[in-house]
């Protein structure tokens, strides 16, 4: 979904997905219900050492300015609290791409995490200390404002109550929360990293069910979508991290196999179709030249006619824009580069000449590894 650019703090810029404009209104109107108002205006007023007159906090349009102003007081604690993630990466020299405020929150998203459990473990809970020292800076104010100001009272004490749950929400060990996180660095302590994200994954996917059973029962659509989160993200994550340990210490020139199978770029498809029947392969490199300029597959030909066949080169149907690599980038920085231009092959640069690497030469790659280590991550 569309991120909308809104500012930057320390260089980071700081994007706001279009989901929270959506649902920004909806909170608005959740906050300032008066069911809401209700619950809280005894604990704020306790809070504050004040009683809160409810009619004031209820009167005409005060509720819908009472839900605003703590909606968007909300959204400026979580920017806090990925601040806080963001600058204790920074004091590991790791570089922050962006945050993104989004329905359920924010996320600092790292260019690299570190697999050093010391990092890892700080970075995690720099975020909840960040909620709990926003928390207590609400409370100062509080304290300070006077008893007649009862619209600010409420909003800022809803604030420190809600800077202290969100802390404390984020320190469950739900993986990839960051509590989740934490975790995974203390595992990560006496075990690889590998098999602490798998543990950690593990208790992470029992809270997203947990979530999910509870959102059911209570009809809470946002539990339900966090849930929905959790699963995916630990999921994701567990196999990210298995598939970098599965391709550590090799390069995609370690993992391109050697260009075998070849056709010149101005053979017809014709020719194209009985090699491949001769080879039994349904992929082929394609040279010009001597040069190699592209691949082509049994899918870029399937829906031609005999007649098309003998009358197209591959020249015509190859795939010439592929990834270009160099040998000596990591394996597993090469496969994300795959994934991300959603490219079957890659053309691998060595001072041997060009390669072409597959998402087979992986599988290949990967499998060889498993079987030498069957205590891996798979």
């Amino acid at each position: 979904m569309r991120n909308f650019h809104i500012t930057r703090v320390w260089g980071i810029p700081i994007r706001v997905n279009i989901s929270l404009l959506v649902f920004l209104p909806v909170l608005a109107w959740l906050i300032g219900s008066g069911a809401q108002i209700a619950a809280y205006a005894g604990i704020v007023g306790a809070l504050a050492g004040t009683e809160l007159d409810i009619s004031v906090l209820l009167a005409g349009s005060t509720p819908w300015v009472v839900g605003t102003l703590a909606a968007v007081g909300l959204f400026v604690s979580v920017t806090l609290h990925e601040l806080g993630h963001a600058w204790a990466g920074m004091r590991y020299d790791l570089e922050v791409e962006s945050i993104t405020l989004w329905i359920l929150g924010g996320l600092a998203s790292f260019k690299t995490f570190p697999r050093e459990w010391q990092k890892e473990f700080w970075i995690a809970v720099a975020g909840p200390i960040t909620s709990v020292l926003t928390g207590v800076a609400c409370y100062a104010i509080l304290v300070a404002l006077p008893a007649n100001a009862t619209v600010a009272l409420f909003v800022v004490g809803w604030l420190a109550v809600t800077n202290l749950v969100l802390a404390g929400f984020n320190m469950l060990p739900a993986f990839p929360m960051d509590g989740g996180r934490v975790l995974r660095s203390l595992l990560a302590r006496k075990r690889s990293y590998a098999s602490a994200t798998r543990t950690a994954s593990r208790i992470g996917t029992s809270f997203a069910i947990l979530f999910a059973v509870v959102g059911v029962l209570n009809f809470a659509p946002m539990l339900l979508l966090l849930a929905l989160f959790i699963y995916a993200a630990a999921s994701g994550e567990s196999r990210t991290v298995a598939l970098a340990d599965l391709l550590e210490g090799l390069t995609v020139g370690d993992v391109a196999s050697p260009t075998r199978l070849t056709i010149d770029a101005d053979a017809t498809v014709e020719e194209l179709v009985d090699r491949m029947f001769a080879e039994r392969s349904t992929e082929f490199t394609v040279t010009q030249a001597g040069e190699v300029v592209g691949v082509v597959t049994v899918a870029d030909f399937k829906e031609l006619s005999k007649a098309q066949r003998e009358a197209d080169t591959v020249a015509d149907l190859m795939v010439t824009d592929l990834p270009r690599l160099d040998s000596a980038m990591s394996a597993f920085d090469a496969l994300v580069e795959l994934d991300t231009g959603r490219a079957t092959s890659a053309l691998v640069e060595s001072p041997e000449g060009t390669h072409v690497v597959s998402r087979e030469d992986f599988t290949s790659a990967m499998e060889m590894r498993r079987l030498e280590r069957a205590d891996g991550p798979f």
